[in-house]
Order: C-alpha cells, then sequence, then structure tokens
C-alpha cells in the first residue's frame, strides 16, 4: 500500500486495529496489483485504464478519512477500525480463495467470502472488537455491492441495515465510477 495510505490507518484506527489490519493483510494473498475488473468493463479510470485493487482500495480509505464524521465515527476508535477493516478487507478475495496469481478472472461471489470468512474467524476479531462490530463488519463487507451482493435478497434495502453499510457501498461505487480521487496522485 501507498504510503499515505499508511499515515490515514495510523491517524485513524486504534493501534490494536491496525496492528489487526497488518496481520490480516500478511496472511491473505495480496491482490492489490491486480485490476479491479478482469474483463476491462468496470473501474475504468478517465484514460480507459483499469484501476488495480489497490488503487481502488486506497481511493476508498482517503474518502473514509474524510467523511466517516458523518456516521458520528471519530479517530483512534473500535467504530473507526470498523469501518476501516470493511474498506481494506471488501476486496480482499477479488480473486477467491488461493493464490490469486494463478486465477484470470475476479471470484462474483467475493463478498459472500469475506463474509463468511469474518464469521469464520470471530474469535479472532473478538480481540478487537465486540460482538455486534463484528457483526456489522460482516455485514458492510457481505453486502458492499448492494443488490447486486451475492447474498442479497430479491427485496434487498439499505434501510434494512447499518447505515454503514450503505456508505461502504457508496464509496466502492463512486470510486468503480471514477468519482474519488487521491489529492497525491
Amino acid at each position: 500500500m501507498r504510503k499515505e495510505i499508511e499515515e490515514i490507518l495510523i491517524d485513524n484506527m486504534t493501534d490494536n486495529g491496525y496492528k489487526f489490519w497488518k496481520a490480516i493483510e500478511a496472511k491473505t494473498p495480496t491482490v492489490w496489483h491486480r485490476p479491479s475488473s478482469s474483463t476491462g468493463k468496470y473501474h475504468k479510470k478517465h484514460d480507459g485504464s483499469v484501476q488495480t485493487v489497490g488503487e481502488h482500495t486506497e481511493e476508498m480509505v482517503y474518502a473514509c478519512s474524510k467523511a466517516m464524521r458523518s456516521f458520528n465515527v471519530f479517530p483512534k476508535t473500535p467504530e473507526a477500525d470498523v469501518l476501516f477493516l470493511a474498506v481494506l478487507c471488501h476486496d480482499l478475495f477479488k480473486f477467491g480463495i488461493g493464490d490469486p496469481l494463478y486465477k484470470k478472472h475476479t471470484e462474483k461471489k467475493h463478498d459472500k467470502i469475506i463474509g463468511n470468512t469474518i464469521l469464520a474467524n470471530k474469535d479472532k476479531f473478538l480481540k478487537i472488537l465486540n460482538e455486534s462490530q463484528i457483526r456489522k463488519l460482516e455485514e458492510m463487507t457481505r453486502y458492499h455491492s448492494g443488490r447486486w451482493s451475492t447474498d442479497a435478497p430479491k427485496n434487498f434495502d439499505f434501510k434494512n441495515y447499518h447505515p454503514e453499510t450503505l456508505f461502504v457501498h457508496l464509496l466502492d461505487m463512486l470510486s468503480t465510477n471514477n468519482c474519488l480521487k487521491l489529492p497525491w496522485v
């Protein structure tokens, strides 16, 4: 990850939350350099190129740091950890589970995979978050694609979910549609 993004995480996450993120990052195959869209249809920049998963996530992290106060979420709190972990993890399995270097296409069910992974590792998340924060994190990642999420019911409506779930979805959509910018790029 870019130095500026690491600084945002350090400035906004608790020490335990940041260390937890670094442990997650170290244990999962890196996809930061892979394209956000394997077909080239989505995540296009102004020049027509497709942004990487890392670039996409960095835009979301930056925007999250600027807008999280609208949810009464403030730096160095467990609630900030939940938001940043959701943003950081939402596309962690964009190329599925296993070695992403050998997968040509993105995994359509990556939202379900990360949601299930959080639930399966609840005991680890309990070291820094409480049960309700873990449920919110799982929801935010599982439904980050909104009505297009793998597990979304046919009558999906954000009013039935935490407001932060809509927030992560909006950050994702804004980045996907080239509406978020990093000031240092």
